[in-house]
């Protein structure tokens, strides 16, 4: 069961040391001024703040915080701290963010290197071969590494299982995949469409780009359940023209010849 913790008594000393509180913030505040007094609350036995307004423009509703305290059985007050703190209505700055955490995806433009931190779960060390790599047989290790580029493989890292997951489960979300207006009234699928280009690997089981310049996904990478109305199936009906009989007709093929 919890027991409420009994407000501490506001000390009469304490409380009547305005002008005390005052003098010592008017010693402080140069530029921002010192307003009227706008309370005084207990902070311990024998400690309180006391709260003035500040009078710069630039600082409105924040407060000056004059904190005072007395001795056991004295009867002088004594300063203990002297602050600016924010009060109702004070403009205060956004609360501070990592770097880390502040980046977003699109972030990264021309100048701007983006490291990539130490044990990054959407990475996997790739295959390099090692460091004797260079003591094998050329033959042979040309022949291996041939077959690794080939693979993808012949890098120091690549994508681990988390990082294909995640990448999946963000394109399935995004505009090229299945779950949009553009998919819903498209009159076929992306993998049915001959601007579908598949990606390799396991990612091209369900992923390619598109290549129809037409396509508001044209260079992106695009679900093969994903659609629009650039279909390559649709087909731009054709129809002759019937045309009417002239209103005055100046050719008369019995008299002249379009030969002379």
């Amino acid at each position: 069961m919890a027991v409420a913790l009994k407000a501490p008594e506001l000390d009469a000393a304490c409380a009547a040391a305005v002008d005390v509180a005052r003098s010592i913030a008017e010693r402080r505040c140069g530029v921002m001024g010192v307003g009227e007094h706008v309370g005084v609350e207990a902070e311990d036995t024998r400690v309180a703040t006391h709260y003035f307004a500040v009078d710069h423009p630039g600082y409105v509703g924040w407060r000056w915080a004059v904190t005072v305290a007395r001795a056991s059985r004295a009867k002088a007050v004594t300063v203990n701290e002297v602050c600016m703190v924010p009060g109702e209505g004070a403009l205060l700055a956004p609360a501070w963010v990592p770097w880390a955490e502040r980046i977003q995806a699109g972030d990264v433009s021309p100048g701007v290197l983006m490291p990539t931190p130490d044990g990054d779960l959407r990475l996997e060390p790739g295959f390099t071969g090692g460091e004797s790599a260079r003591d094998e047989d050329p033959a042979e290790w040309g022949q291996l590494r041939a077959v690794v580029n080939e693979l993808g493989l012949g890098r120091e890292r690549v994508l681990s299982e988390y990082g294909r997951d995640e990448a999946v489960e963000r394109w399935l979300d995004g505009e090229g995949g299945p779950h949009n207006a553009m998919t819903q009234q498209a009159p076929g699928l992306c993998v049915d469409c001959a601007y579908f280009v598949r990606l390799s690997g396991r990612l091209g089981r369900s992923f390619g780009v598109c290549a129809n310049e037409y396509s508001p996904q044209d260079a992106s990478v695009v679900s093969i359940d994903h659609g629009c109305g650039a279909h390559s199936d649709v087909v731009e009906v054709t129809r002759g023209v019937e045309l009417p009989r002239p209103v005055w007709d100046t050719v008369d093929m019995a008299t002249v010849s379009l030969f002379d």
